[in-house]
């Protein structure tokens, strides 16, 4: 974690992951980009997994990275341990994007299946009959329009994003946890082996 070039790109990269999760999460919200009821809103929106999951969990740990460490960061194995357990945070909240984000695409939009009765037309399905691989089937939802399309492609966009950010996230609490106990460090050139 005190390889301050790598960790400012990736703080750089989790910030605009983390900025474009909040996006596409804001978006889930107005289907098609239609005003619609709350109670019009697919269940699932409402988990904040880009707000809060891969948006602010990650942010955190981000603009920690991009701050970048003071002198002697590796000299103190206490003060590595804080870095540690935001790149955890951050890891905990773009898993969280993941898992709602798949179990978005499974179970499909909420919409209108005709004479304003509001459904959730393909959640019962089983793998084999998924909506996903039928496309044909997505004329079940009749409003708002184009609303599977819209689910599925910002779905798969924050799905995508979590898992990018799982994985940095993941490799700093790495990278960091070897720090602390290997107590060896590369900044600037020089390597302490002492670690205290």
């Amino acid at each position: 974690m005190c390889s301050e070039t790598g960790s400012r790109c990736t703080g750089m990269l989790l910030l605009a992951l983390a900025t474009a999760a909040i996006i596409a999460n804001l978006l889930l919200y107005f289907p098609n980009g239609q005003v619609l009821e709350p109670a019009k809103i697919t269940d699932l929106v409402w988990f904040f997994h880009g707000f809060l999951g891969a948006g602010l969990l990650v942010m955190v740990p981000a603009l920690m990275l991009l701050r970048g460490d003071g002198d002697g960061c590796c000299a103190y194995r206490c003060g590595m341990l804080f870095p540690v357990l935001l790149a955890t945070q951050g890891t905990a909240g773009a898993l969280y994007c993941v898992v709602i984000s798949s179990l978005g695409l499974l179970s499909g939009p909420f919409c209108d299946t005709g004479n304003g009765n509001y459904t959730y037309p393909f959640r019962n399905n089983t793998l084999e009959d998924s909506y996903l691989f039928n496309q044909p089937t997505w004329a079940a939802c009749q409003e708002p329009e184009q609303i599977v399309l819209w689910n599925v492609v910002l779905f798969s966009i924050l799905l995508g994003i979590g898992v990018v950010e799982a994985v940095l996230c993941l490799s700093q609490v790495i990278s960091g946890l070897c720090d602390i106990f290997c107590g060896t460090c590369v900044r600037k050139g020089q390597v302490n082996i002492t670690g205290l």
